[in-house]
């Protein structure tokens, strides 16, 4: 099934110089992964609110083919801790699929539907499909993949890793990839697959990733091994599709020390896909093997179709074999967090959103911030980073806890593209401080489509 593409030749991007120096049907809880990224301090406490799974006892469901199909693009996914996690999982995707174009690059791939012959009943077979295995990040210049999917550095060499590969907005294929998250190969620091054992790979990028939060690991030593039973879910790209988000999951046994079975939802291309605990958000570990993707159906193909406890399972490499392999950030082991910051200095959260804004439509999107405790800020400002070609048909306003409206852009700028700046805003909020503050965007003309990268609140 997760077979490894033969390496290409003739790719249309040469790389980049060598460095000198080398997420039963449910996600219950995301809670560790948001450990990263918490900003710690005394005077304001900040939050943002989709980190707060700790308390949280919301339950998320979906469907999944051992059983029913489960995949998910990212636009129906409503909670934005899938979404975040997501935002750090990768397509792997031969250089020759990418053109330069501008700032850009062009994304090819062949369509999903015609190159498998499929029945029309196949979800996502209007789709194109461009990745050929998956990967995830987990420090700031680190990729994990599967061995197979990435042999030798000449593999390396004509891979592309490749974030925001997805469906934002119904019907919006990706066709155009930012070179902002565009990365190259700099090093292969570990890749091994055996038929039987634990398969992965570990790859250094020639720069480090900006904007996204490394995926955390189970820490065996400390935090023990997962269990017969337990919920999975997974992120990546079947068949090399754009992400898709795989829900509804299970550990069906444990093979060994290096890797155990689980029913989820996978095809080829989901190979490097990160699987995550759904109790805990942790990456346990790294899809690389399973049962045959797809069987005929009145000439046709269609996917296969398994009960939960029936079929061979997905073969996962347990993270702990690839863990050692994964050197500490630049500096030597990772820091703790910094202590709080006297309660008159500069505070500030930034959020990774990631949600497409919807053309044409009043209601637009909302996201929203929690600040736990007052401070003794004296001046707000709301910083906002949204990409969209045309900001003239934009209006951003932030609300603050006691429901007062901060116009931060009101359909300025004309053709110009993107908003990434930020709008002081103490006279209209008064400097409040607790409760929960309101990002709502919103596109108010039709043709161009964006999205809300990131938001945030400073106080002073």
């Amino acid at each position: 099934m997760k077979q490894k593409n033969e390496p290409q030749t003739k790719p249309q991007i040469e790389p980049e110089p060598k460095p000198t120096t080398t997420l039963n049907k449910v996600i219950n809880l995301l809670i560790l992964f948001t450990a990263s990224t918490v900003v710690f301090s005394c005077a304001p406490e900040i939050k943002s609110s989709e980190n707060e799974l700790s308390n949280t006892k919301e339950e998320l469901s979906a469907r999944v083919i051992y059983g029913s199909d489960g995949r998910l693009d990212l636009f129906q996914v409503s909670d934005e801790r899938l979404l975040r996690l997501a935002g750090s999982t990768v397509a792997l995707v031969k250089n020759e699929e990418l053109t330069a174009s501008g700032n850009d690059f062009l994304i090819g791939g062949d369509n999903y539907g015609v190159s498998r012959n499929l029945c029309s009943s196949e979800k996502f077979r209007e789709q194109d499909a461009a990745a050929f295995c998956s990967g995830f990040l987990v420090r700031s210049d680190i990729i994990i993949t599967a061995g197979h999917c990435i042999e030798d550095l000449t593999d390396c060499n004509n891979t592309s890793f490749v974030f925001e590969y997805g469906l934002f907005q119904a019907g919006v294929l990706p066709k155009r990839a930012s070179s902002q998250n565009v990365y190259r190969c700099a090093e292969v620091l570990k890749t091994q697959s055996p038929s039987n054992g634990a398969d992965y790979a570990v790859i250094r990028l020639t720069k480090k990733v900006v904007g996204r939060a490394p995926l955390p690991m189970r820490q065996v030593a400390s935090e023990g091994q997962i269990k017969v039973g337990e919920g999975l879910v997974v992120i990546g790209h079947p068949v090399g599709l754009p992400t898709k988000v795989t829900t509804g999951g299970k550990v069906r046994s444990i093979n060994n020390s290096e890797f155990f079975i689980g029913s989820v939802d996978t095809y080829g291309g989901n190979s490097g896909s990160a699987v995550f605990n759904t109790q805990t958000g942790l990456v346990e570990g790294i899809l690389v093997r399973g049962e045959a993707d797809f069987t005929s159906q009145g000439g046709c193909t269609v996917s296969k179709v398994c009960t939960e406890e029936a079929c061979r399972g997905e073969d996962i490499t347990r993270i702990s074999a690839a863990q050692p392999f994964v050197p500490a950030e630049p500096g030597g082991p990772i820091d703790p967090p910094p202590p709080p910051p006297p309660v008159d200095q500069p505070e500030s959260v930034r959020v990774s959103v990631a949600k497409a804004v919807p053309d044409n439509n009043q209601q637009g999107i909302l996201s929203l911030l929690s600040v736990g405790s007052a401070s003794r800020a004296r001046k707000i400002s709301v910083f906002v980073n949204i990409k969209h070609p045309f900001i003239g048909d934009l209006q951003v306003q932030v609300v603050a806890p006691d429901g007062k409206i901060a116009t931060l852009h009101q359909r300025a700028g004309g053709s110009a593209d993107d908003i990434n700046k930020s709008y002081e805003v103490t006279t209209t909020l008064k400097a409040q401080s607790a409760g929960s503050y309101k990002l709502i965007v919103k596109d108010l003309a039709k043709h161009d489509v964006g999205q809300l990268v990131s938001w945030g609140v400073d106080f002073q």
